[in-house]
This record gives structure tokens, sequence and C-alpha cells, in this order.
């Protein structure tokens, strides 16, 4: 990407900063949070303000570049798939996976009939515990009966 590079057609430019910020979000195999992509990019381009890094994710968003993730109860996480595709939550660690069900758009036919609402997408989130936080916990629990 070259500094000053209008994105989609919308008429705005993909400013220095911005191809920071949408370069930490890419090469990350993570679902980073605003704070995560600041400290890295920050990194990169220490003059960046969290500001500017907060508004250049609400730029890359609404440019269908990055797509923000929320669960209501924490700080967003960016991913960048941006292509529809479920997720995975732990509820111990806060992993979050990617993972396609081919069975999600059947699901949202369902849904829609049961509720007669008008699709327009659909979000499955699966939270439970990762296999290393499972694991985790059978050490413990093994390690207290072992006592």
């Amino acid at each position: 990407m070259s500094s000053g590079t209008e994105i989609q057609g919308g008429g705005r430019a993909l400013t220095p900063q911005r191809e920071v910020v949408l370069r930490v979000v890419r090469e990350s195999a993570e679902h980073l949070t605003a704070a995560e992509i600041y400290a890295a990019a920050r990194r990169i381009r220490p003059s960046l303000s969290y500001a500017t890094v907060y508004n250049s994710l609400r730029y890359l968003k609404e440019a269908g570049l990055v797509r923000e993730i929320t669960f209501g109860n924490g700080a967003s996480r960016y991913d960048r798939e941006t292509a529809r595709h479920d997720h995975a939550l732990c509820t111990r660690c806060g992993a979050l996976l990617d993972f396609d069900l081919a069975e999600t758009a059947a699901l949202m036919r369902l849904a829609a009939r049961r509720s007669r609402f008008k699709p327009e997408s659909i979000h499955l989130t699966l939270m439970g515990v990762c296999p290393a936080c499972s694991a985790a916990e059978q050490r413990r629990t093994r390690r207290k009966g072992a006592r």
C-alpha cells in the first residue's frame, strides 16, 4: 500500500497512519484490541496517538478493511478477516478463534422463521472453555485429588 491511496472509491485516503494500523491488524494472527493495536503501531510509528489509532480503526471498519467484534462485556477486538465466519471465545482466558460452520446459514433461516425477522447477517460466537484452559483445569483438579 502506498501513502495517500484512495480506498474502494470512497474518496478518503489511506493515510500513512491508517496504513500502519491496517498493517498491524493484517499481520497479527490474533484478534487485537485497540490498546494492543496502539502498542504495536507505536513500535512502527512512535508519533501515533491513541485517538489516531481509534479513529483509524473506525475508518478501516467503515471501509470494510477490518471487522470489529464486540461482546458487550469488554473492549472490542479487530479481525483482519472480513468475510463471514464464526468465532469461539474462551470464557477463562479470552482467547478468540475463527472457525467456519457451514450450518450457520441454515441456523439463520431457522431463526428468521421463528422470530419473523428479516435477517441481514448472523454472527455466531461459541462461548466456552478452550483446550488449553480445559487441560489446565484438569491438571489442577488432579493435583487437588492427589493431596
